[in-house]
């Protein structure tokens, strides 16, 4: 107990020298009553109705229909070479199999990026610079336009693209929008109306969002799965009155990987369990089954470690690297922590392995590793469990099914309910 309890007080001075460093903490979180944003709010967003390219690969335009006109801002990126184009928050109604490529664009894709903000997202052939981009609005018959006019450069003229022109207009009018979710700045005073009982908090994570689709396949996408999962999951817990549940997101809203940790760690979690969907390439053959992922630095063997690598570019897949690592400093303190929180996730990775295993098809090796940025919070136990492949054609039928998702969502509840348990015993009261 005094070794936990020395463990804790250098962990609390790990953090205070990391909270003096300079940094942008856009931690976000979704508490289960919180509300939704009204229904207003969402109708008087702008639609965008179509979308596409024209041009070859020296100059490339894209348009972009709208049913009025929006404020944006340009960025490019290199490493790889990529458009990115902010505007405030747009509802896409474009055609399935929208975000193809032609010219200079190898693909693009869209989607929302934070409550209020939605992103445009280009991966490019190679360098290239916006020589023009405007705004048209509605007429002659013809819906209002965002057109973006891209042209081929050397790597050198890329490197001297001036930065991004800063719109206060557009800032303004993402900010104007009630935003979705609730600051976590406060852990340790909860809002009037929440949970104050000591009750255990447990996070619920639904992969991807937004402008990050995830894997897809026959029309169903991992991020739209993912969160129905994490829904009735969060539901299941409720019922119980046992616990405080908390989402990092429930609805289709991009969350940087930092932000879904730091979710846990503001609010002193129990547990976190991050939720996710498989798929294999079609050149890699077949896999099936449930798959359940703890921390480490050594991947437990190759599908892990390809697993990890594609899951921790979801901010990159979104526009931008939002990395933010420990510094040297905080590493050697909360390390102490952190072996014994691995552990703990350990133990409990094995308690749902034996609990969905009744009711759920599992992979061939149900418990695996690697270095997932999701699960580093160093003082919260932490899994992520890949509910199934959606490449395979058993597993993706049982992922669109209400009864199948009900039974998997009860093992997991079981063995919730199994770990905190034995957990809030063992720590007894304080701790």
């Amino acid at each position: 107990m005094a070794s936990r309890t020395n463990q804790r007080v250098l962990l609390g001075f790990a953090l205070l020298c990391a909270a003096a460093l300079p940094c942008a903490d856009s931690s976000r979180l979704i508490a289960a009553e919180s509300p939704s944003p009204p229904a207003a709010a969402a109708a008087s967003f702008p639609v965008a109705t179509a979308a596409r390219l024209a041009g070859d690969s020296k100059q490339t335009r894209f348009i972009l229909d709208l049913d009025q006109t929006v404020s944006f801002r340009t960025t490019t990126l290199a490493d790889p070479y990529r458009v990115v184009v902010d505007v405030p928050q747009v509802n896409f109604q474009l055609a399935p199999g929208t975000g193809a490529g032609r010219g200079l664009v190898k693909a693009f894709r869209y989607g929302l990026v934070m409550p209020g903000g939605s992103r445009i997202v280009f991966d490019l052939t190679g360098p290239a610079k916006v020589a023009n981009s405007y705004v048209l609005e509605a007429a002659n018959g013809q819906p209002a336009r965002l057109v973006l006019e891209l042209e081929e450069v050397d790597r050198a003229a890329f490197a001297q693209t001036p930065a991004p022109e800063i719109r206060p207009e557009l800032r303004s009018t993402i900010a104007a929008v009630p935003p979705a979710t609730v600051p976590a700045s406060e852990p340790s005073a909860p809002k009037p109306g929440t949970p104050s009982d000591g009750r255990p908090v447990v996070v619920i994570d639904p992969g991807h969002g937004g402008i990050d689709n995830g894997t897809q396949s026959s029309g169903e996408s991992e991020k739209s799965l993912v969160l129905a999962f994490g829904l009735a999951l969060r539901d299941r817990l409720e019922k119980s009155g046992k616990y405080r549940v908390v989402m990092t997101r429930d609805d289709d809203t991009f969350i940087p990987l930092n932000d879904r940790a730091k979710v846990a760690r503001n609010l002193n979690a129990a547990l976190f369990i991050s939720i996710h969907a498989d798929a294999l390439p079609k050149a890699e053959g077949d896999a099936q089954g449930a798959t359940i992922y703890t921390l480490s630095d050594k991947a437990s063997d190759a599908e892990a470690q390809r697993l990890a690598d594609a899951e921790n570019r979801a901010d990159a897949i979104a526009g931008f690297n939002l990395s933010e690592e420990p510094t040297d400093v905080a590493d050697i303190l909360i390390d102490l922590t952190q072996r014994e929180t691995r552990t703990f996730s350990n133990r409990f990775a094995h308690l749902l392995m034996g609990e969905m295993k009744s009711t759920v098809r599992m992979h061939k090796h149900p418990l695996k590793s690697a270095g997932f940025r999701v699960l580093k919070a160093p003082d919260v136990p932490s899994v992520l469990v890949e509910i199934g492949y959606v490449s395979n054609k058993g597993d993706l039928e049982h992922l669109v099914s209400e009864g199948w998702r009900s039974k998997a969502v009860g093992s997991m509840a079981q063995a919730i309910d199994t770990f905190l348990a034995k957990r809030m015993a063992t720590a007894g009261p304080g701790n």
